[in-house]
């Protein structure tokens, strides 16, 4: 496996020599691209931090971004992080916009913020109205993809493609790679009502015209009976359709959640979070068969050894 790092320091571009592995992690929620490994320092490395990084494997460009921290040991070695430029989304502002798709949100912060886009797919879906004081990018993106989901029951992820903003549905982004008993050796499978479950929803908003607080509920008796009641309650914007909006919930929560750590499976680049990849795993008395979505993804290479640690959930739960 051929791994190669590229510094950009102003006019001059480096190949640095790197000790031991070189990881990259992604996640699919609120967190950037992360890029790690350690150089040898010698007399003609000169870099800094805002510096351009690329990470090419195989000679396929696979990360880019740039140095926010240097790390030195008491050898002289020194350990690199870069971020890609979803590290900037983490930059508090106040939004308020109207009739815009998550895809135009993220456009809007895009140019205010000098951050380059890619492909972003039309969700389709216009948000009516929103209200963002004094956020984080990724809340007020993230708020949009959620809005999105639940108008639309579809969900999309938002990611660094090489040095662009993307947003790709993730029923596009099926791989074809497989986790099974044989790759998944050192796995840990849970299933849990204590977390992102809920049967029954309460969305609220208040009536500027009557004064009062208009409430949407919905519930799922034999779930209740079986696990408690386990409410969601969350205040809604104007212009949206509540009832309809509370059953989209239901329909996404009211159930177990499902969730998979893998830790040494055989690496394969094209695995970043986002992705949705099928699972084949005996785990006790059932069988697992189903396409699980990747929430974070650590790919480490070390002496051309790729291996990756997987977090995965069950598709379509948003949490």
């Amino acid at each position: 496996m051929n791994v190669h790092v590229y510094i950009q320091n102003g006019q001059a571009v480096y190949e640095p020599v790197v000790e031991g592995s070189v990881t990259w992690d992604t996640a699919r929620k609120g967190q950037p691209g992360k890029c790690s490994f350690t150089v040898i320092p010698d007399g003609k490395l000169e870099i800094e931090e805002g510096n351009a990084v690329r990470l090419d494997v195989n000679g396929k460009p696979v990360f880019f971004g740039f140095i926010f921290e240097r790390n030195w040991s008491s050898d002289g070695e020194a350990k690199v992080t870069a971020y890609d430029q979803l590290r900037y989304l983490k930059n508090k502002d106040s939004y308020s916009y109207e009739d815009r798709t998550a895809g135009e949100v993220i456009q809007m912060i895009a140019g205010d913020f000098n951050l380059r886009t890619g492909v972003l797919d039309d969700t389709g879906y216009k948000i009516p109205y929103r209200n963002e004081p004094d956020t984080t990018l990724f809340d007020i993106i993230l708020n949009a993809l959620d809005l999105t989901m639940m108008a639309t029951g579809k969900m999309y992820v938002l990611y660094d493609d090489v040095g662009k903003l993307a947003l790709r549905n993730v029923e596009d982004m099926k791989l074809d790679i497989m986790i099974d008993d044989g790759t998944a050796q050192d796995y840990d499978f849970t299933i849990s009502i204590d977390k992102d479950t809920y049967n029954q929803i309460k969305l609220y908003r208040d009536n500027d015209d009557t004064k009062k607080r208009d409430v949407f509920m919905t519930r799922h008796t034999e779930n209740i009976n079986k696990w408690g009641v386990l409410q969601m309650s969350e205040s809604l914007d104007k212009g949206v359709d509540g009832q309809k909006i509370a059953e989209t919930y239901l329909g996404l929560y009211n159930r177990p959640t499902r969730s998979l750590s893998v830790k040494g499976a055989f690496g394969d680049i094209k695995v970043r979070a986002g992705c949705l990849i099928p699972v084949f795993l005996d785990v006790k008395d059932m069988q697992l068969k189903n396409y699980l979505l990747v929430e974070s993804v650590t790919h480490k290479i070390d002496g051309g050894i790729h291996t990756m640690d997987l977090a995965l959930r069950g598709a379509g739960i948003n949490g």
